[in-house]
């Protein structure tokens, strides 16, 4: 489990010494008094912390500078509860490295119609304060959420709790490791991409093992290491008799087993946030990971198939965004379709590594042969995944930049057995059509592996795109495939 109460965003109000002792004394109360409330609200999952008001260019750039350089602050809030004269904001924010969040409230909700005063109108500047700073934050290119509202608002609450989320995703990347074991399947040119533009974009590194590396640490497992982790496959999950202890099928279990310790030893070791593997380097492995992609992605970890290291980076930035929410986040693939025109449905699923998290009710745990990769019958878990509103994401390396596409989608639960089907499978209706979804998705150049997800939201998406300088691209029910497409081309010319 991501512990997101580690975390931290600081609350940091400006103001100015033009207003005298009592007047910045009243500040610094009604500041610490908003920072404890949105700290202690059930509705933000990271720590708010208050930091003391800053009245002069030092100030602000000591503040910003002590948040750069904190293990735990993932990001600011920024409120101006007076005027605060923007241009002393120039030089912190010039160094400003964390997400921030412009938020434009007042510490009373309503005016006091009866008693207001102009010493009430001095301390209460937000109004205009936060336009000041809005004016140099934007003259500065600098990217950030703007959140507008009283502060105990449950809709501003959730706005800030949606880029607390974002914030936490984006500053798990930094420094992050995923291993590439073995390289990107061949001749596949969507799942392939800069590595170096994307550390020095996003913070994390890709690098590539060799599969003996891996099988070296699955081949130093020992019988009781194995036998302890089948005993866990055989209580939590629904097995035939053919696969356990005795069973003309167990070895297929065994070797799964020992391929899960193996590589969760090495992640382990490594330090590292997730992997990718291809079923065309497999060279000493009995059998493809299935369910040990499966339960580790279960654990947090990023994965993708084929090579593909983007998607297992953004599988990993999901697992962190949603954590304690409910539902899940899975790798994923748009596999076959159902073109009836009264009911069109996109099976998804993958040969093996779909996460159970996503499952709808208990899985299966079942050894069936594979038809590609010429390796052993290996063990995956089977399952439905649950209905409801999800969507699916990818990011795309168009060149001269990197893209985040997302098609916002409804899960429907299976209307018939997939009795010969033995791999976790969902259904899903393609917002706003499936012929437009489809196409959309076609002409923004959206990759055939996604990461999905059942408990983020188009905003969180939105915040985690702005905080990373992603092209953001959104298919919904609202999308005109015209507009989609001339958006496409304005973007081009915004990026150059």
């Amino acid at each position: 489990m991501i512990d997101l109460k580690k975390l931290e965003v600081w609350f940091i109000t400006g103001s100015q010494n033009l207003y005298g002792e009592e007047t910045l004394k009243l500040v610094a109360e009604h500041s610490t008094q908003i920072a404890k409330g949105l700290d202690g609200s059930d509705n933000i999952s990271v720590r708010v912390v208050y930091k003391p008001v800053v009245k002069s260019t030092e100030e602000i750039y000591e503040t910003i500078q002590q948040a750069n350089i904190s293990e735990n602050c993932i990001g600011i809030i920024t409120w101006m509860h007076t005027f605060s004269p923007a241009k002393m904001w120039i030089r912190g924010l010039n160094i400003l490295q964390k997400p921030m969040l412009h938020l434009h409230t007042q510490f009373n909700r309503d005016i006091p119609w009866s008693s207001i005063d102009m010493d009430f109108m001095n301390l209460n500047q937000s109004a205009h304060g936060d336009r000041e700073f809005g004016f140099i934050v934007s003259r500065m290119r600098k990217n950030r959420k703007v959140v507008v509202g009283h502060w105990q608002d449950t809709e501003v609450l959730g706005q800030i709790e949606t880029w607390a989320r974002a914030a936490a995703g984006w500053h798990d990347w930094q420094g992050a490791k995923f291993v590439r074991f073995g390289d990107n399947m061949r001749y596949v040119a969507v799942t392939d991409g800069d590595k170096v533009e994307a550390e020095l974009k996003f913070g994390f590194s890709v690098n590539t093992y060799g599969i003996g590396d891996l099988v070296a640490v699955i081949n130093a497992v020992t019988e009781t290491e194995v036998d302890t982790l089948i005993t866990e496959y055989e209580a939590t999950y629904t097995m035939d008799a053919s696969l356990r202890k005795g069973g003309e099928k167990h070895s297929s279990v065994y070797e799964a087993a020992k391929i899960e310790i193996g590589l969760r030893t090495f992640l382990q070791k490594g330090g590292f946030k997730g992997f990718s593997d291809t079923f065309e380097d497999l060279h000493g492995m009995v059998q493809l990971p299935g369910i040990a992609a499966q339960r580790l992605m279960a654990d947090g970890y990023g994965f993708a198939g084929e090579g593909d290291w983007k998607t297992a980076a953004l599988v990993r930035a999901f697992k962190v965004m949603g954590s304690g929410l409910k539902g899940g986040n899975a790798f994923m693939e748009d596999y076959t379709y159902h073109f009836d025109p009264n009911n069109s449905l996109v099976l998804g699923s993958h040969m093996l590594e779909i996460d159970a998290s996503l499952a709808n009710g208990k899985a299966t745990l079942e050894v069936h042969p594979l038809g590609i990769g010429g390796k052993a019958d290996p063990a995956r878990l089977v399952f439905n995944v649950t209905g409801g509103p999800a969507l699916n994401a990818s990011i795309v390396d168009m060149g001269n930049r990197f893209r985040l596409l997302i098609n916002e989608v409804e899960a429907v639960e299976p209307e018939n057995d997939l009795p010969n089907l033995p791999v976790a499978r969902v259904l899903w209706k393609p917002y706003p059509d499936m012929k437009t979804g489809c196409a959309a998705w076609i002409y923004a150049g959206g990759a055939h592996h996604t990461a999905y997800s059942q408990n983020l939201t188009t905003e969180h998406l939105q915040d985690f795109a702005d905080i990373a300088g992603l092209e953001f691209l959104r298919i919904g029910k609202d999308t005109r495939l015209d507009q989609f497409r001339n958006e496409i081309r304005w973007n081009e010319v915004a990026y150059k």
